[in-house]
């Protein structure tokens, strides 16, 4: 009886090297690779507690490290009358949680030596040849007067959002009269009539904020990189990343626009209420119009900054890809030695300057992340080398590769107003660890 159960655990022991030799992403006990369940338990209560509030509808949560799950779950309800569960494979807007998805292209063609990181991105989109700064705005007839740019954009800039493009939505005066003057407000997802083209085009119009290379602030960066990645690949955006990411990892689950047996799983979106409360959103303008942006026949227009949609698992195993040093399941998209360059501080001297993307040490940016230094040890539970970022919909993610953890957050909320989840949520599953 003795030899039997030896015999059975080598058998599943065997088993589960195996697979984890494999890379794959594998659901098991925590205790299997170093957390405590019984820890991890109190990110239930937590989340319902939020739900219970009316802080947050519910969504559907992933935890894993040394490519195992160690929590994958669901909570609350897809509308108001809470007839439909969340389930977890339902598909959310991921918004900008798709920049890392382009960063990932970018980087594939930058290994392959089809592009240079400090190559002006004029190589490939001549409309940006004569890009020029905001000098003086007139805001009775929003004419404007501009000032050469004195360096040309390049790719490293919009990796950074260091070029001077802004999103015309999220600026107020001068910026965001001129981007809606040019009809470029409703960008960032998708669009009704501009193709890719047309509107990285048109953007190529409009004046910088600033000075390329001058300082850090978040804009259509990657609407532009997703152009690019179309100029050198000669492929659509959609198909780029269909046949070179989402298909190698066996990622089934995102896309742009979805096929129409997936349309049901879509979530619906929620809106906060000055008061907290929530309520179902409605296409209100501004960048949340047209919501059902995934739904919509393919309009040709792929948003390399925010149009993906996808599963908590879907993006859990492209982020599990990149931790692995590029691989999954026996399929390489990247190098190790490009995720090295890729997540290296890009701001140390804008830091320095105070235009940077913190004026806290230990925070900073990458290509395509946000980033904790060594500098940043204690900002928060998380390791120095963790890099991370989130979906305006209130969707999140972050890879810390010292810890081997990775997580995944999938909720979706229109103006949320309890981003401190995210942070007591790490804080118990780094408490979880325990070797």
């Amino acid at each position: 009886m003795k030899t039997r159960f030896f015999l059975f655990t080598l058998l599943i022991l065997f088993q589960f090297l195996s697979i984890a030799q494999k890379s794959v992403l594998v659901e098991g006990p925590a205790n299997l690779v170093g957390m405590s369940d019984k820890k991890l338990i109190l990110i239930d209560q937590l989340i319902q507690d939020y739900v219970n509030k009316g802080y947050i509808p519910g969504g559907v949560f992933l935890i894993a490290r040394d490519n195992q799950i160690v929590y994958y779950k669901n909570f609350g309800f897809r509308s108001t009358d809470k007839k439909a569960p969340y389930q977890k494979d339902d598909i959310f807007r991921i918004a900008s949680m798709t920049k890392a998805v382009t960063t990932v292209a970018i980087m594939q063609l930058y290994e392959q030596g089809k592009l240079g990181l400090d190559d002006p991105v004029q190589n490939y989109i001549p409309a940006f040849k004569n890009s020029k700064v905001l000098d003086q705005f007139n805001a009775k007839d929003s004419s404007y007067t501009t000032v050469p740019a004195k360096s040309f954009i390049t790719i490293r800039q919009l990796l950074t959002h260091t070029s001077g493009i802004v999103y015309g939505a999220f600026s107020q005066g001068a910026l965001r009269a001129i981007y809606a003057k040019k009809g470029l407000m409703e960008v960032g997802l998708s669009h009704p009539t501009m193709t890719t083209e047309e509107f990285i085009n048109r953007l190529g119009e409009v004046p910088l904020a600033f000075q390329p290379g001058e300082k850090y602030n978040y804009g259509l960066n990657m609407d532009v990189l997703g152009r690019v990645v179309e100029v050198v690949s000669g492929s659509k955006l959609s198909d780029y990343f269909r046949k070179n990411i989402f298909e190698p990892l066996g990622m089934k689950n995102t896309y742009f626009y979805l096929p129409r047996e997936k349309q049901t799983k879509l979530v619906p979106i929620y809106m906060q209420r000055e008061d907290g409360t929530l309520e179902m959103a409605a296409n209100t303008g501004g960048i949340s119009s047209g919501m059902d942006y995934p739904l919509q026949a393919d309009r040709n227009h792929y948003a390399g900054g925010g149009g993906l949609s996808s599963t908590a698992l879907d993006y859990a195993i492209f982020i599990q890809a990149i931790i692995n040093n590029g691989e999954y399941d026996g399929k390489r998209i990247l190098s190790r030695k490009t995720i090295e360059v890729m997540t290296a501080d890009q701001l140390i001297r804008l830091n320095q300057l105070g235009t940077g993307y913190s004026n806290r040490l230990g925070e900073t940016f990458c290509l395509g992340f946000s980033l904790i230094t060594d500098q940043g040890k204690g900002i928060s539970v998380k390791s120095p080398g963790t890099y991370e970022w989130g979906g305006y919909f209130n969707t999140k993610f972050f890879i810390d590769p010292k810890e081997q953890l990775i997580f995944v957050g999938m909720t979706q909320i229109v103006g949320a107003r309890h981003g401190e989840l995210w942070d007591r949520m790490a804080a118990i599953m780094y408490s979880a660890i325990e070797d």
